[in-house]
């Protein structure tokens, strides 16, 4: 069982904002918080390893800013606690994207990742945020939605799509029969005045924040409504703010589809390793001939299309995943070995992250009303040869579509009033791709952008690239940026990694060690930041 001591810290902001707010709401003023009562961590909950020299609590925030004496829930925070008083630099919180993304281990994740004497300056603190695992209440509609073995993602006709749409109608009637309550106010917004309840729980003027993917959208809009509370900010894979929600699944169809040939491409580099074909379109054939046998059969009678998709799609997002899912894809295709497929198959881990993703997605802005332009976009881009990410991309945001609260205007992201700003960018991540850099970078004129050139790896900062992580922790330990360029541009250009960019397969021995997480025992940081 979770085990968190939930306390009473009345950190309310008094004029906030909503599902129904108007966007431009005032922000407000934190009133005066009690301390976090701090107990053990959980260790049953995403990257627990992360938090065995934590400490957990609760702060209860309001469901509703605009109201901060009506009713509560609480986000679950944790904390690693600063070593070096001489150079103390207050509290950094960190977000790992999503949205439904867990944060709570991020506090002894950013401790072991960045480097000691830089961890050792902060309070790291990291948090679930509203109805994330360990928040009260934490979000769950279909609990089985996701498990094995599901409708092909690619309808092969209007039957098929139709059974598509009966579920994702019958998660979104589940979700609002459940939380109704509580849907309408997980708007981004609502969650960074979360982030400023939990500064005021901690007693804090002001915070350093680090955020990956949404991570980077979160932290903006916290930036944009409480600019003189934030001290330091590196967001790392930014999101377009253009493009917040529908055009961006759009875009990450393209990018994906790309990073797919990338892999299939090395995959054939390899083909005297993994026997799967000679050139990128032989590897491809190869894998929707794969896929396509799923279907009538699935493997090992677990893994259809789409649990095949779903899990080599992570090669899309970290090239970390290159060599284990080029090897348990040739062990089923040569040997008809299904062990390494089934390593990485997921079921029976219940919707949290999946419910909250699209509570915020759906709240967060307007998408198309008719279900023909969802429809015709998708076959429009499978038509042109995005074939890899777009279906299954939009039955992953498709509950939207039948939600029960309904979205505004994206929030209006920018300030002229902030700190300096450090922005990662990788330049071939398909998750964010890559223009979303150079656009916060725009929002924002203290923000300095360092882009990663070639990097196919989804937010990759503190994963051994020197050249980006030495400018994280220079600006960490002393505010230090590089000098802002004219123009809409990158600010720096650091290389992509060959070692971690283009991997190489080596000996089972070797293999396992250069795989090994970063301490004995605990999750490797990419696992930890992919989709929820």
């Amino acid at each position: 069982m979770k085990r968190l001591v939930v306390i009473t810290a009345a950190a309310a902001v008094a004029v906030g904002g909503s599902a129904t707010a108007a966007l431009a709401a005032p922000q407000g003023h934190t009133a005066p918080g009690a301390a976090i009562r701090w107990s053990a961590c959980p260790t049953d909950v995403t990257g627990g390893a992360y938090l065995a020299n934590a400490e957990c609590g609760q702060v209860q925030v309001p469901l509703d800013y605009r109201r901060p004496n009506g009713r509560k829930i609480s986000v679950a925070v944790s904390r690693v606690k600063h070593t070096d008083d001489k150079n103390y630099q207050g509290v950094l919180l960190g977000n790992p994207g999503g949205p439904g993304g867990s944060g709570l281990y991020l506090s002894g994740g950013l401790a072991s990742w960045l480097p000691k004497d830089v961890a050792a300056r902060y309070d790291i603190i990291g948090f679930d945020p509203r109805g994330v695992e360990s928040s009260k209440p934490a979000l769950t509609c279909v609990p089985d939605y996701s498990d094995p073995v599901r409708p092909d993602y690619v309808p092969a006709n209007a039957k098929e799509e139709a059974v598509w749409k009966a579920r994702s109608k019958a998660y979104a009637d589940a979700c609002q029969k459940k939380f109704g309550w509580m849907l309408p106010y997980m708007r981004t917004t609502d969650a960074a005045r979360d982030i400023d309840s939990i500064r005021t729980a901690l007693g804090a003027k002001q915070i350093s924040y680090y955020g990956f993917s949404y991570g980077t959208y979160l932290g903006s809009t916290y930036a944009t409504l409480f600019p003189q509370r934030l001290k330091r900010m590196v967001l790392d894979g930014n999101v377009d703010t253009r493009e917040v929600w529908y055009k961006g699944q759009l875009s990450q169809n393209v990018a994906f589809e790309r990073n797919m040939k990338l892999w299939w491409s090395w995959v054939a580099k390899y083909d005297s390793v993994y026997h799967l074909g000679a050139t990128e379109k032989a590897v491809e054939a190869k894998y929707y001939a794969i896929r396509a046998a799923a279907k009538k059969s699935p493997i090992a009678g677990k893994i259809g299309p789409d649990e095949l998709d779903d899990t080599v799609l992570n090669a899309g997002y970290n090239t970390g995943f290159y060599i284990p899912f080029a090897e348990a894809l040739s062990a089923w295709a040569n040997d008809k070995d299904p062990a390494g497929l089934l390593d990485w198959l997921t079921e029976g881990e219940g919707d949290n992250g999946f419910a909250v993703y699209n509570a915020v997605q759906a709240v967060d802005a307007q998408w198309p009303k008719s279900w023909s332009t969802w429809h015709n976009d998708v076959a429009r881009q499978y038509a042109s040869g995005i074939r890899f990410n777009a279906w299954s991309n939009l039955w992953f945001n498709a509950p939207v579509h039948y939600w029960h609260a309904s979205g505004n205007r994206p929030f209006a992201v920018g300030s002229t009033r902030t700190p300096g700003i450090l922005l990662v960018q990788s330049t071939l991540d398909a998750a964010t791709p890559y223009p979303g850099g150079e656009q916060m970078r725009s929002l924002f004129p203290s923000a300095r952008l360092v882009a990663e050139e070639g990097g196919k790896t989804h937010a990759n900062t503190l994963n051994g690239n020197t050249c980006l992580d030495d400018r994280v922790a220079a600006y960490l330990t002393d505010g230090s940026l590089p000098a802002r360029r004219a123009g809409r541009t990158a600010d720096v250009v650091c290389e992509a990694l060959p070692a971690l960019n283009d991997p190489v397969p080596t000996s089972a021995t070797a293999r396992a060690a250069q795989a090994a997480p970063r301490v004995a025992g605990e999750p490797d940081k990419n696992l930890l930041l992919a989709r929820p």
